[in-house]
Formats: C-alpha cells, sequence, structure tokens
C-alpha cells in the first residue's frame, strides 16, 4: 500500500513539474490575419475575414481551419488554402446541426409519445410512479429529475394537473412532454416489463436494445447540436448499437466500428422515414452535402455512399 501512495505521489508531481503559467496574450484581429497569412492561408476579401473573426472568434475557427494543415506542429496550411474554404466548412457545420436537431426532434417527440401510450394502456396512466416496475438502482433519481422538471415547467396543463389532482405527478402522456431526450433515453433503459420495452421499439422496426442505444447516442449528439460544437467530423466517444438482422434492409447501411457522425445520420435517415412520412429531409441532407462540397470521408462516409438504399428518395 505504502509503495502504491508513494507511485501516485510520484506521479502527480511529476505531472504538476511539466505544468507551465499560461503566457500567450489575446491578439487583436489584424494581428490574427497576420498569423493566418504568416501561415500559408489565402485571404481574398480582407474586410470579410475580419467580420467572421470578430464574431466567430479565432479560437472556434481553428477548429475548420485544422483540416487544412499540413504541418500541425507549425500550423502551416496546404498550399491554396483559402479563408473562403475554412468559412464554407463552418458554415456547413452549422447548417448541419440544424437539420440534425430537426430530425432529432421529430424522433424524440415520437418516442416519447410511443413511451407514454405503451406505459399508461399497459400499466396505467402513472405507471413512472411504480417503482417495480422500473430497476430500483435509477428509479428514484430518475424520478427526482422529472419531478424537477415538472417543478420548473410554465406549461398551462402541468399546472392544471397538479392543482386539480392528488397524484405528485401527472400521468404518462403528460409528463413525457417535459422530458429532455436524455430523460426519456434514461426511463426508457430503467423500464422492465420486456413486452413493453419492446412495443414502444417495434415502431421504429428494431430491437429494444438497440432502441435503448440509438436515444442514449442521439441525446449525445443533441447536445453537441445544441451547444453549437463541431459535428461534422467528430469521433463520438458513445456509438449507437447496430442491428444485426432486424430490419434486415437496415443492418447493411451501417458502419461497423465507425465513431463518425455517418451512422449517426442513417438511424436519423431511418427515424425520419417513420415519422415523417413524406417529409424530405433526406433530400435536404443531400443538397447541403453537395452545396458545400465537403470531404464526406470525414464524416465516415463509405465510397458510392450515394448508390446505397438508404439514400435513394421514396417513389411519391
Amino acid at each position: 500500500m505504502r509503495e502504491h501512495i508513494l507511485k501516485l505521489a510520484g506521479y502527480f508531481l511529476g505531472q504538476w513539474i511539466l505544468k507551465s503559467n499560461f503566457t500567450k496574450a489575446a491578439t487583436t484581429i489584424d494581428e490574427q490575419i497576420d498569423r493566418l497569412l504568416s501561415r500559408g492561408m489565402i485571404i481574398d476579401d480582407h474586410a470579410s475575414a475580419c467580420f467572421y473573426l470578430q464574431h466567430l472568434n479565432y479560437y472556434r475557427l481553428g477548429a475548420y481551419w485544422l483540416p487544412f494543415e499540413e504541418d500541425h506542429g507549425t500550423h502551416t496550411l496546404r498550399q491554396g488554402t483559402r479563408f473562403s474554404d475554412v468559412l464554407n466548412l463552418y458554415i456547413f457545420d452549422r447548417e448541419l446541426r440544424l437539420i440534425v436537431l430537426d430530425a432529432i426532434e421529430r424522433i424524440e417527440v415520437s418516442v416519447r409519445s410511443h413511451w407514454a401510450f405503451h406505459l399508461s394502456h399497459q400499466h396505467g396512466p402513472h405507471a413512472h410512479l411504480n417503482s417495480s416496475l422500473f430497476d430500483t438502482r435509477y428509479w428514484r433519481k430518475n424520478l427526482e429529475k422529472l419531478s424537477t422538471e415538472v417543478r420548473r415547467s410554465d406549461e398551462v396543463f402541468i399546472h392544471h394537473h397538479l392543482e386539480t389532482y392528488l397524484e405528485e405527478l401527472p400521468p404518462a402522456w403528460a409528463v413525457c412532454e417535459v422530458m429532455t431526450l436524455g430523460m426519456l433515453s434514461r426511463w426508457y433503459d430503467s423500464l422492465k416489463p420486456y413486452q413493453t420495452r419492446r412495443a414502444i421499439a417495434a415502431t421504429y422496426g428494431v430491437d429494444e436494445q438497440v432502441l435503448q442505444s440509438w436515444l442514449h447516442h442521439l441525446s449525445l449528439v443533441r447536445n453537441v447540436c445544441a451547444h453549437h460544437s463541431r459535428l461534422w467530423n467528430r469521433e463520438f466517444t458513445i456509438t449507437p448499437n447496430l442491428p444485426r438482422t432486424k430490419p434486415l434492409h437496415l443492418a447493411a447501411e451501417f458502419i461497423g466500428g465507425s465513431r463518425s457522425i455517418y451512422n449517426t445520420l442513417v438511424i436519423l435517415l431511418h427515424g425520419m422515414d417513420i415519422v415523417a412520412g413524406s417529409h424530405h429531409w433526406r433530400s435536404r441532407l443531400k443538397t447541403l452535402i453537395a452545396k458545400h462540397d465537403v470531404p464526406t470521408i470525414a464524416m465516415g462516409f463509405p465510397d458510392a455512399w450515394k448508390e446505397r438504399a438508404i439514400w435513394q428518395e421514396a417513389e411519391e
């Protein structure tokens, strides 16, 4: 034990010795322009570059010229790199986040609806108050967080239920409307009756464990989008389970082992086909990619991705 403590102490001392005070000074917009020029960036419109550096932040844009670097050690850019190329990538990522949020919202609302419907029809309107239906390790914490959201809500229907009825919380079909996607994921994860879990997942044609992993993954993606973080070439730490055989046509559409956004987009394409019917989300996504001509390989797209069945437009 003493030897272990000494090793730990030595490790943390070493980490402290390696650290130093931050000595970099803040730079002006003109200094930022000069730095970019010295690294090989072509700036065709000085005034436009100043404008975007003022409003988007040099440090934020840095994530988007990183793929253009020839040498990361010196931050030298590849010959021919233009500020407009970096800005195009940034705008694409912003628009991608918006279109992804649109799809996640529709799928989230759908799963909420089916969670409430099957839970209340099979176990009663206030099934979420019944601890026996959920994993007791998580039920109390989930209930506390849900209660907090109910108390914070200014929705008229929430206040009506709380002021009119004796139950601690409104029924499932009302309370689901104040759930975040992360909360919905945790409530579904802790739900014990297999038939109920399966009935909810059946709407989306997948196994209940696959649906659970999708909800968990999409809650992370939603948070990335909602906080305006980089999405297009991000590698996710929480990846979705891939369907093996159910549905058969979908299993082949995913890229095994990928941590990129491609598998997320396949989930959203499949989900939007179910929850939005004739909605042209697929067309919007393909148009966005074509408009900005971004390198899809950095997003985990396979070769000839446009030929895959999941990307084909449904006949009207």
